[in-house]
Formats: structure tokens, sequence, C-alpha cells
């Protein structure tokens, strides 16, 4: 995954995101107005930054892409499963910012989709026959709950999307080595998606570090993606101060960071 200059912003581009059909990617924190601990390029309206500071940021970025403000996409998320369906043209997609939900998956040009985060993983989908996309949040309760899973099912069922020729990127967030969890944690994963052997390291009695990053992968493997169409970030986003956003690094006080998609 290499990163890329566009306009004002900088963003980490998947190895299949940049075509006349698709663009994706995964901001970072550079290129923006707001002040510290936001600084600078904060996309989430989730913070105590200055409303006016991330309608900023947001046009910044839109702009960057030849889009217009209220051609960004995103949603309430809330940590669940449900999956936003767009599959009508929208001429204002503002409102969509008070839906609950925590995946979007769209067939409508033109538009930004994407879902923002500071330590959970951004994982975006692509499927370049039907011309369909998805974006979708995962922390450790949509790990553990299956959302992946539900969004490629739902890319199934509403665009025909064959997981097999389905391509993915699963962008920066938070590392096995930094994410420390306890048994509530443990006990979701073994009652919902499982992998918990195999993405968990004890650390301390009823303290876990846990990959989710692996979890996402495994979970894609699942669902019927080729490991030959994924592309992974690197990044750590505790590690990578200087260009990421990282809401445990940061004690809570700090920006988010967008993973998208615009379909040509």
């Amino acid at each position: 995954m290499k990163q890329v200059k566009q306009g004002k912003i900088s963003y980490l581009q998947p190895s299949w995101g940049e075509s006349s059909a698709v663009r994706a990617g995964f901001t970072t924190r550079n290129g923006g107005v707001s002040r510290p601990p936001y600084n600078s390029l904060n996309l989430g309206f989730n913070t105590d930054d200055a409303r006016y500071n991330v309608d900023g940021n947001r046009s910044t970025l839109t702009r960057a892409f030849d889009l217009q403000p209220h051609h960004l996409l995103t949603v309430k998320q809330v940590h669940g499963t449900d999956v936003l369906v767009l599959d009508q043209p929208n001429p204002d997609l503002s409102h969509f910012l008070s839906v609950e939900c925590d995946a979007v998956i769209t067939d409508q040009p033109g538009i930004m989709v994407g879902v923002l985060v500071a330590d959970c993983y951004p994982v975006l989908l692509y499927s370049p026959d039907k011309k369909a996309a998805g974006v979708v949040h995962v922390g450790w309760r949509g790990a553990a709950a299956g959302i992946l899973n539900k969004a490629v099912q739902a890319m199934q069922a509403s665009f025909g999307c064959d997981p097999n020729n389905l391509l993915a990127a699963v962008g920066p967030g938070i590392g096995a080595h930094k994410y420390e969890v306890d048994r509530q944690v443990r006990e979701a994963f073994r009652q919902g998606s499982g992998h918990w052997e195999a993405i968990a390291e004890e650390v301390a009695l009823g303290k876990w570090h846990l990959d989710l990053k692996k979890s996402c992968l495994l979970q894609l493997e699942d669902a019927g993606l080729p490991a030959a169409g994924l592309s992974v970030a690197e990044e750590c986003t505790c590690c990578h101060r200087e260009s990421l956003f990282s809401y445990r690094r940061d004690g809570g006080k700090t920006g988010r960071q967008l993973g998208f998609v615009i379909l040509g």
C-alpha cells in the first residue's frame, strides 16, 4: 500500500484503488486545519473539535477528488453490524450522519462513502464486475459479531457480487502489541465469529493482546474472498503519531481518519 498526495491531503492507496472505475484509500491526519490535539485533518464530528474545522477538513478532502462536501457519506457508527444499502441517487448525503450503522455498501457513482476510525480498522470492499463497493468499520465488537461477513453477504444480496471476485483493503488500525483486552472481549469472540486462539495472545491473567487485523483477514477469508485480492496496510495507528490518529495513545482526545471508496 503506497502513500499518495492528492491536493492538500495524503492517503494510503490499496493496490486496486486508483483507476477510472474506482478510487479508494485511507486518509492520514495531515493536510487539514484542526488544532491540537485534533491536528490536522480531523474528519470526525464525534469529537470535541470545532464543527467549522471538521467541515473545512471534509471540504478539503472532497475537493481533492473533485467532489463537493455533500458528496461525502458517513454515518453514526455504533459498533454494531447493521449495513446501510445505498442503491439510488441521493442529492444530499448529509442526513445519513444520523443513521446508526457500521457499514455502507453502494453501486452509486460519483460519491465518497467512508468510515471514520482512530484505532478500529477500516475495511474497503470492491466488486469490479458489478461496479459496487463497501466500507466497513471494524472494532472488537463488530469483529466478534462478524460484521465483515454480513457486509459481504449484503453485497451479494443487493448487487449480486460474487465473493470470489471481490477485492478488499484493510487500512491502518491498532496493532496487537498495543491492544490489550479482557475476558469480556474473549467471550464475545468465542460466542461470535471465533478464531480467538489465532488472534489473541495472553499477556497476564485475564489479559490478552488482540490482533484485530488478523481477525479481519480471517473473516474475509471465511467470507470467500481470495487472498490475491487483498491489500493490507502495515501501519499501526498507535505507533505512527505523526501520520495517524489513535484513540488509545491519546487518551480519547484525538481526531478521526477516513477509509473511503469512490466509484467512477
